[in-house]
């Protein structure tokens, strides 16, 4: 039997435009199976939908919580949700 699966729905704040932050995460999340998406909000923040096992859904918040170099991350606000629609592969979206 696998791991449980867990879907966060996650908001970043702080510099995290125009710091390659996206591609980061996609990168990041590509490299540990994750399965989900990337993308910019108006206000400056960054929000990303991630799923797959518990633990690796957990290490990737706790590499969201230091991002790219030039990042520079104050909050990471996550809600674990139940998710059912479709995700295959890990996107960046507008």
């Amino acid at each position: 039997m696998g791991q449980p699966q867990k879907t966060a729905r996650v908001r970043i704040l702080g510099r995290v435009q125009g710091v390659s932050f996206r591609v980061w995460t996609r990168d990041k999340a590509e490299k540990l199976g994750l399965v989900g998406w990337v993308k910019n909000e108006p206000d400056g923040s960054v929000s990303a939908l991630i799923s797959g096992p518990e633990e690796t859904v957990a290490a990737m918040l706790e590499s969201l919580r230091k991002g790219p170099p030039m990042a520079s991350v104050t909050e990471v606000m996550t809600e674990f949700v139940d998710w059912s629609g479709e995700l295959q592969g890990f996107r960046i979206t507008r």
